[in-house]
């Protein structure tokens, strides 16, 4: 006998109808379902919601939302605590039950652990499904029982596993829960209105207006499940044959980009492994390819599970010893302080990492091989902490994963886990020509030194005075001089991890 009373489908960083475990739990329980997603900037989830992932999430939902109208459901749209609010919607609608899928970072494990407690206390079930991964986070371990630091043995671990299991169709979706005027029950309510009539997204001012500066992140993505789907089917179509060769190459859609579709769960993992392994069966990707592609995922895995075994990842050097590093202060003093901000702002002087930069204001997203150039700069050309930057990726990232971004970090900084030794420090020059070499990424981003000739493209002040004026360039006017001499800095950097070298031993 089918269910008669509603359950909830709490959407949260998951925002597709395929493959969505809690929804599909929901679907099998049977009876009306009421879906809703609840902004509450306290949840820790939310707490450090930059603006480009601010924007993204308004048109994610804005798409989910359509979606669900199609199948005859309404998202419901509720702001404030989230205990109240779901206390609130099961009161007024009957509801005991509550299905969602977790997020899979310590805090908001944390937080729902007690969010499930206190809600037992009135009756109210929450059923977390998860995590939204390939693999378990707490394994695999290696042969001492603790956690992998190194990527290689970590992923042969994981592939040693059992394959994950095939993506999951969207299920036959349940009825939609009766109003409020139904369900007899609308008074119950927190008092702020009916629990049960939807909130205007407009009204929580994700999107940005004055001024608006989010028309390339329009241009460049289409949030929402149809639109990680086209982007999956697009790579697969056009650029996963050549992956391994291109995916360095920053002026080619060489890479998939999906990053921020998985991000915000609008297509699972699972869907994208599994897509591959049918391109490659089919003969559309070398298995070399697909192995270096399928790897990267595994970084994704790798980031989350050292989230999950350091939670503190974030926040703290994985290596200890980087503690006392002697790391210039970016509200120091005013050298610092103009460089970070002509970090932020692209005018390094330094072609390759201002055009990363530049990309990342304009698109929200950046390439791959650029992100660890600008990295490597501003923490060991500028010695300015990795937190800083982590802190602006956040910001200006719609990719912007905690685990990902943190973990990340700390790799270029070399005090993570399986980290870039210290002295290993990106040249942004050599990484633009051995990467850029016919210059077409920085000539997007970096419009004022197009006319310089490949050769002086990556390094402008290396340029004769008649080549820069027939290129229109006026160094230090049109175009910055660089902010540091690479060199100077590679020494400087290198001296300072000597004094941390010295109090290790």
């Amino acid at each position: 006998m089918p269910n008669s009373k509603p359950a909830i489908l709490w959407f949260r960083r998951d925002l597709r109808l395929h493959d969505n475990p809690s929804l599909i739990a929901a679907a099998d329980r049977g009876g009306p379902l009421i879906p809703c997603f609840l902004f509450d900037p306290d949840r820790p989830e939310w707490a450090e919601l930059g603006g480009a992932a601010a924007w993204w999430l308004h048109h994610s939902l804005s798409a989910l939302s359509e979606s669900l109208r199609m199948q005859g459901l309404e998202l419901l749209l509720r702001s404030g605590p989230t205990a109240d609010l779901l206390r609130d919607i099961c009161q007024a609608s009957g509801a005991a039950r509550i299905f969602c899928n977790q997020v899979p970072e310590p805090q908001s494990i944390a937080a729902d652990r007690s969010l499930q407690r206190s809600l037992a206390e009135d009756g109210i079930d929450l059923v977390i499904a998860g995590p939204p991964l390939l693999f378990d986070p707490p394994k695999p371990l290696n042969r001492s029982g603790e956690p992998y630091q190194v990527f290689t043995p970590y992923w042969r671990a994981c592939l040693g596993e059992q394959e994950p299991p095939a993506p999951r169709p969207q299920p036959p979706m349940p009825p939609a829960a009766a109003g409020p005027a139904e369900a007899g029950s609308a008074e119950a309510g927190s008092g702020d209105g009916d629990p049960l009539a939807s909130e205007d997204l407009a009204d929580w001012r994700l999107t940005p207006t004055a001024p608006d500066w989010a028309g390339g992140l329009c241009a460049a993505w289409t949030p929402g499940e149809a639109g990680a789907g086209a982007r999956l089917d697009g790579f697969l179509d056009a650029a996963a044959a050549s992956y391994h060769r291109a995916r360095d190459l920053p002026d080619r859609v060489g890479t998939s980009r999906l990053s921020p579709h998985l991000h915000w769960g609008e297509i699972s993992p699972q869907t994208v492994w599994h897509a591959v392994r049918r391109t490659v069966a089919a003969g559309g990707m070398p298995e070399k390819a697909a192995e270096k592609y399928l790897a990267e995922l595994g970084w994704r895995e790798f980031s989350h599970y050292l989230l999950h075994h350091f939670p503190s990842l974030p926040r703290q050097n994985l290596n200890g010893r980087f503690d006392a590093f002697p790391w210039s202060a970016p509200d120091g003093d005013a050298a610092t302080r103009n460089a970070l901000q002509a970090w932020c702002r692209g005018r390094t002087g330094y072609p390759i990492v201002d055009a990363g930069m530049r990309e990342l204001w304009t698109t929200g997203w950046m390439h791959n091989r650029v992100r660890m150039v600008v990295a490597s700069f501003l923490v060991k050309d500028l010695r300015i902490h990795w937190r800083t930057g982590a802190g602006w990726f956040l910001d200006t990232l719609v990719d912007a994963d905690l685990a990902n971004n943190s973990a990340s970090w700390q790799w270029v900084a070399g005090c993570g886990a399986d980290a870039a030794p210290f002295f290993r420090i990106f040249n942004p020059v050599l990484q633009g020509r051995k990467f850029d070499p016919e210059g077409g990424y920085v000539r997007e981003w970096v419009p004022e030194i197009a006319a310089l000739p490949d050769r002086f493209l990556h390094a402008p002040w290396e340029a004769p005075a008649e080549v820069l004026r027939s290129a229109g360039i006026d160094l230090g006017e049109t175009y910055p001089r660089p902010v540091v001499d690479h060199a100077e800095a590679r020494r400087h950097a290198l001296s300072a991890f000597e004094t941390i070298k010295d109090a290790a031993e």
